[in-house]
């Protein structure tokens, strides 16, 4: 396969222009990512991506793991490659720097991540858990804990998991059956079995950090009865370094249609006396700190969407403009590339277009949490935080499930090669299926949108979204040459207007229709915020054609990516509209016996 080029342009692009870099380093605690620290970060991040990760993909995924024993062994190279990126300290990239960590804003950190996942999306699961696991730690560890074992989480000298699904648990949390037994220390003891554990036992490091949720004793039923815990594999000695080993085995790893240099687990805690663990936060109250780290996860893996979709493409571009086929159906001129075909062509640009939404909104999200976390005004902080919240089931759900077309769409550029293995993109496509099931499937996340972010506050931060929208619209019916984009971003905010006055609408006795059109609605709010993301990216080319250094072929790509998105992908939004309106309602009355 081509080796991986980091598309440094379009990232700088957006970061300067969409995502607003130069108003995150106002921010307090961002004052750090100066322009020239950014590009040296990406720059540097591109040449590890591309020089450490991209190399060892592909045996990663031929090896595999293997479970020995107790003791899980990961894919050649993986212990170098770990090693180099904890030494470069990239685990640490946005962690606070109280804990080791260089604090740079999360807009910096996130077209980072972009290139790992790019590269190797196996080997980036790993370090991704610390990054989430100190997030949950800063909010509800105390201070002797966050002394104890966040150093050593965000230094990436430890490693972490997060530890949630049980054979009868899954995505009802609530049936956790995983015990937490208080003893006369302080530290309860675990028992139970835990499964699709990402990396829940390896030697790449010298100790791993569980975070489990867990039933304390008399603990209510359901949901509100988890409490989470830090149960180490190996218990530390009075220097604060790893000892005896906790009574937890692996006991299988699964065999995956991908991600194969990834373990996945199965954790069994307290075989023989009991689990050492310690309670983090509030009894009961492990769920709500737990969603903090799988908020966390859930925003990386919409990157994992745009990312496998960045590399796909490459590869389906290359091949398309290596491979020599046919006639040119316009011209008659033969031995052509395929490129020069117009239905290979649709497919390239459909996939850049999109991926230049997917990154838009990810990485404007990013600015997002930046603000959220360090504007000083409470209401800004408070908007931007509601925004995250209110497209973080958009952002997971609809950059996965685009990222996975991409993905499939390459394999098609490549027609039979394709199907293949040796040419490297059916991996990228068997990697890749992961994305809209863990951390939530799509229908889950689709569930999240309607019900907690738009029927629970009535609509409020919606509405507040689509008046920005609005307001972009608005400027790009002052600019003459952008006058068709701003009649095409009203009529596809139009669809998700109606369809939110109409949802909001619906009373208790329609719910089952309102959550049979979920998901349409998911992908209708996607398809809206790709648009208004690329016609962002459009006002800002267009802006900058006239301005000395530009790339005018550049910008005017740009544009044109918007109106191809617009002409090709906006249409959909009515037939998404349509399906929330009318589809959850044929799906309530259809009878499960007809099945």
């Amino acid at each position: 396969m081509i080796d991986y080029q980091a598309p440094l342009r379009d990232m700088q692009f957006i970061l300067d222009e969409l995502a607003g870099l130069g108003q995150i380093t106002d921010l307090p605690r961002c004052e750090d990512a100066s322009p020239d620290l950014v590009a040296a970060v990406l720059e540097e991040a591109s040449k590890f991506a591309s020089g450490v990760l991209a190399p060892i993909n592909r045996q990663g995924d031929l090896q595999g793991c293997r479970l020995e024993g107790e003791q899980v062994i990961t894919p050649d190279g993986w212990q170098e490659a770990y090693d180099q990126f904890r030494e470069a300290g990239w685990i640490g990239l946005s962690l606070p720097q109280e804990f080791g960590g260089q604090g740079l804003p999360k807009l910096v950190s996130t077209p980072v991540w972009e290139m790992w996942f790019s590269t190797n999306m196996a080997f980036a699961m790993l370090p991704q858990l610390n990054v989430g696991q100190t997030e949950a730690l800063m909010i509800a560890a105390n201070d002797e804990q966050k002394s104890t074992w966040l150093h050593k989480v965000v230094s990436g000298e430890w490693a972490a998991t997060m530890n949630l699904t049980e054979p009868q648990a899954g995505s009802d949390l609530g049936a956790t059956r995983m015990r937490a037994e208080p003893t006369e220390d302080g530290s309860y003891r675990l028992f139970g079995q835990k499964i699709y554990i990402s990396y829940g036992e390896h030697e790449l490091t010298s100790n791993i950090v569980h975070l489990v949720l867990a039933r304390l004793p008399n603990a209510p039923e359901g949901v509100k009865g988890l409490s989470l815990l830090i149960v180490p594999k190996f218990l530390l000695d009075d220097d604060g370094q790893p000892a005896e080993k906790n009574d937890i085995r692996c006991i299988s790893i699964e065999h995956k249609m991908g991600i194969h240099g990834s373990p996945t687990c199965t954790l069994s805690y307290g075989d023989k006396e009991g689990a050492s663990g310690y309670l983090v936060g509030e009894p009961h109250q492990g769920l709500k700190t737990m969603f903090i780290m799988m908020n966390d996860a859930r925003f990386n893996v919409g990157v994992q969407g745009v990312a496998m979709g960045e590399r796909a493409y490459q590869a389906a571009l290359d091949y398309a403009q290596q491979r020599i086929q046919g006639r040119n159906i316009i011209n008659g001129a033969s031995n052509q590339p395929i490129i020069s075909h117009p239905d290979v062509k649709r497919m390239l640009v459909s996939m850049r277009a999109r991926l230049m939404a997917m990154r838009g909104l990810l990485y404007t999200a990013a600015s997002w949490f930046d603000i959220a976390n360090h504007h000083g005004d409470t209401q800004v902080a408070d908007k931007h935080s509601r925004y995250v919240d209110l497209l973080m089931p958009v952002a997971k759900g609809w950059c996965t499930e685009v990222g996975n077309d991409i993905c499939d769409e390459a394999i098609q550029v490549f027609g039979g090669m394709g199907f293949v293995e040796e040419t490297g993109v059916a991996q990228l496509f068997r990697d890749a299926r992961i994305m809209t099931i863990y951390e939530g499937t799509t229908g889950i996340q689709a569930n999240d949108l309607l019900g907690r972010k738009i029927l629970r506050e009535n609509g409020t931060t919606l509405r507040e979204l689509l008046f920005d929208i609005r307001t972009t619209g608005k400027a790009l019916e002052q600019v003459d040459e952008l006058r068709d984009l701003a009649t095409d971003l009203d009529e596809l905010t139009t669809q998700l207007h109606i369809t939110t006055d109409w949802v909001l609408e619906q009373d208790q006795a329609r719910i089952a229709d309102l959550y049979g059109g979920a998901t349409p609605l998911l992908h209708l709010m996607g398809t809206v915020c790709g648009g208004w993301q690329l016609t962002r990216m459009a006002l800002a080319a267009h802006a900058k054609q006239n301005a000395a250094g530009e790339d005018p072929d550049y910008l005017a790509g740009l544009i044109s990516l918007a109106r191809f998105y617009m002409a090709t992908f906006a249409p959909q939004a009515y037939a998404h509209a349509r399906a929330v309106r009318y589809g959850g309602q044929v799906l309530t009355n259809f009878p499960e016996s007809a099945l």
